[in-house]
């Protein structure tokens, strides 16, 4: 039983990382089963028993993506000298990483087309997304902005980092955008706080 699940686990890791380099490199619309399936060196039928559809593969995907990307943003963050200038730099981190390559591709390019709008935000809430109210709650705490309702200020700012995601995603230039966006965020965040 403990093989067959070890065997389960290495073969839905190699869908996954053939999956996400092919998705991150040609894009969903491009990437076929066939395709998934030869660079994983597994029979077609075997994706299928893993993921029943293309946007299924992806899904898993894109969520491993985005769990890989706040390992990032985490890292870069943890080098700032308050939680605000951390979400600064994690906000920062994410344009640039996001303007660029496969994570680009998977999370804003692909993402919401392929997920839908909800999906893709309920996910992002479980990684990127769910860490802001958590930062406004501790910037609180730390006497760095008032004391406020945290889910509304949350989503305001979610919801500015989302549009200019989005915007990035649309544009030629998605490394210009981010760094502009990156600068406005930076500006909000900055604005709350307290002044001595």
């Amino acid at each position: 039983m403990v093989k067959q699940a070890e065997r389960r686990a290495a073969t839905t890791e190699a869908i996954l990382t053939a999956a996400r380099r092919l998705f991150g490199t040609q894009g969903f619309a491009v990437t076929t089963m066939d395709a998934i399936a030869e660079a994983a060196h597994v029979a077609k039928g075997a994706v299928y028993h893993h993921f029943k559809t293309k946007e299924a593969v992806f899904e898993a995907v894109f969520d491993q993506a985005s769990r890989d990307l706040v390992v990032e943003i985490d890292g870069t963050a943890r080098a700032e000298k308050d939680v605000l200038a951390a979400m600064v730099a994690g906000t920062q981190h994410y344009f640039a990483a996001t303007a660029k390559g496969p994570t680009g591709q998977i999370i804003l390019r692909d993402g919401p087309a392929v997920l839908g709008w909800e999906r893709w935000r309920e996910i992002d809430a479980q990684h990127f997304g769910g860490k802001l109210p958590r930062a406004l709650s501790v910037a609180m705490e730390a006497g760095l902005i008032a004391r406020q309702p945290v889910e509304p200020l949350a989503r305001l700012l979610l919801g500015a980092v989302t549009e200019a995601a989005v915007a990035c995603a649309g544009r030629a230039d998605t490394a210009r955008a981010g760094a502009e966006y990156a600068r406005a965020f930076k500006s909000l965040v900055e604005a709350l706080r307290v002044r001595p």
